[in-house]
C-alpha cells in the first residue's frame, strides 16, 4: 500500500497505529479482575509526565494495522475488548468498534476524553488529565470517572471533574503508581469521608501481569 493510501486509511479508521495487543486481566476500575483483550493504539498529545507508556505517544513508531486483523486476533481470545493507548480517540473509532460489535464482542475504551467521542461503546472509562481536559461528548457518556491522584491537589481536580460527568458515572480515585505508598492512605481517608468515591488500584502491577 502506498504511503498516501496508508495515511488515508489511518485517517478514516480502517487502519490504526497498533502498538500492542494482548489478553490479560483488567487491573483497574469497575471491571477489575475480569478477562479482556487489550488493544493499545499509538498516538497521544496529552503529555502526562507520569505516563507509564510514553512509547505510545508517537504514532509514527507503530505500524498501521488493518482493523480486520485486529478484530480477528481479538475474537480468538475474548468476548471483551478494551481499547486503550496512547489516546484512542485521536483516531476515528467507529470502523473498529463496528467490526468488533459484528463479532459479538463487548467493547470498552479507556480515554482521557481529550477528543470528541467516536465509536460504539459498551463501557467508557474517562481518566481526565489537567493538560488537556475532556470534551463534553465524553463527559456525557462516561460510565466511570477514574482520576489519578499524584498529589494532594488532585483531590480538588477530582471533585471538579465529578461535577462535569453525567449523574450515572461511577467515581474512582486511583493512586499514581510511583506515589502509591504516600497517596493510598490519603485516598483511603478521603473515600471514607466522601463515600460517593471508590478506590481503584493497579492490581495488574501487584499481580505482575501485563
Amino acid at each position: 500500500m502506498l504511503k498516501k493510501e496508508l495515511q488515508i486509511a489511518v485517517e478514516n479508521g480502517t487502519m490504526l497505529p497498533l502498538m500492542e495487543e494482548f489478553y490479560t486481566i483488567q487491573g483497574e476500575g469497575y471491571h477489575t479482575g475480569t478477562a479482556a483483550y487489550f488493544i493499545r493504539v499509538g498516538g497521544c498529545d496529552v503529555g502526562c509526565h507520569w505516563c507509564d507508556v510514553k512509547e505510545s505517544w508517537n504514532a509514527a513508531l507503530h505500524p498501521p494495522t488493518a482493523i480486520e486483523n485486529i478484530v480477528k486476533n481479538a475474537s480468538t481470545y475474548a468476548d471483551t475488548v478494551v481499547v486503550t493507548g496512547g489516546e484512542p480517540l485521536t483516531w476515528n473509532m467507529l470502523p473498529l468498534t463496528q467490526k468488533l460489535k459484528e463479532a459479538d464482542i463487548k467493547v470498552h475504551i479507556e480515554t482521557s476524553g481529550a477528543y470528541e467521542l467516536s465509536g460504539i461503546w459498551d463501557w467508557i472509562t474517562l481518566s481526565p488529565k489537567k493538560t488537556k481536559l475532556p470534551t463534553e461528548s465524553v463527559y456525557k457518556n462516561a460510565h466511570e470517572l477514574k482520576v489519578i491522584i499524584h498529589n494532594k491537589h488532585d483531590f480538588l481536580f477530582a471533585e471538579e471533574q465529578a461535577e462535569k460527568v453525567n449523574d450515572n458515572a461511577i467515581l474512582f480515585l486511583q493512586p499514581e503508581w510511583s506515589k502509591k505508598d504516600s497517596m493510598t492512605p490519603l485516598i483511603v481517608n478521603y473515600v471514607m469521608q466522601n463515600p460517593k468515591w471508590r478506590i481503584s488500584l493497579q492490581t495488574h502491577k501487584y499481580l505482575n501481569i501485563p
